[in-house]
């Protein structure tokens, strides 16, 4: 498994391409129809709010484990 700093700093990154590519998914999906427009900015949005919800709850997570501290195996 991937250290939990790695983890949130790519959930980090991925929101940041998600909201940064917006105007670009707007320019992307013009020619299609209205109703799959929506779809894909639906989409879009739908992965941009999970991604904010993975990144607060590995927040937790790594918070948890700073207060917990090491454990005796390590």
């Amino acid at each position: 498994m991937l250290p939990i700093e790695l983890r949130i700093d790519r959930a980090q990154r991925l929101l940041r391409m998600i909201e940064q590519d917006a105007p670009l998914l707007a320019a992307r999906v013009a020619p299609l129809s209205v109703e799959r427009q929506q779809s894909a900015k639906s989409y879009a949005q739908e992965l941009a709010m999970l991604t904010r919800a993975e990144i607060e709850r590995l927040l937790e997570e790594a918070a948890f484990v700073d207060a917990v501290g090491p454990n005796a195996a390590d």
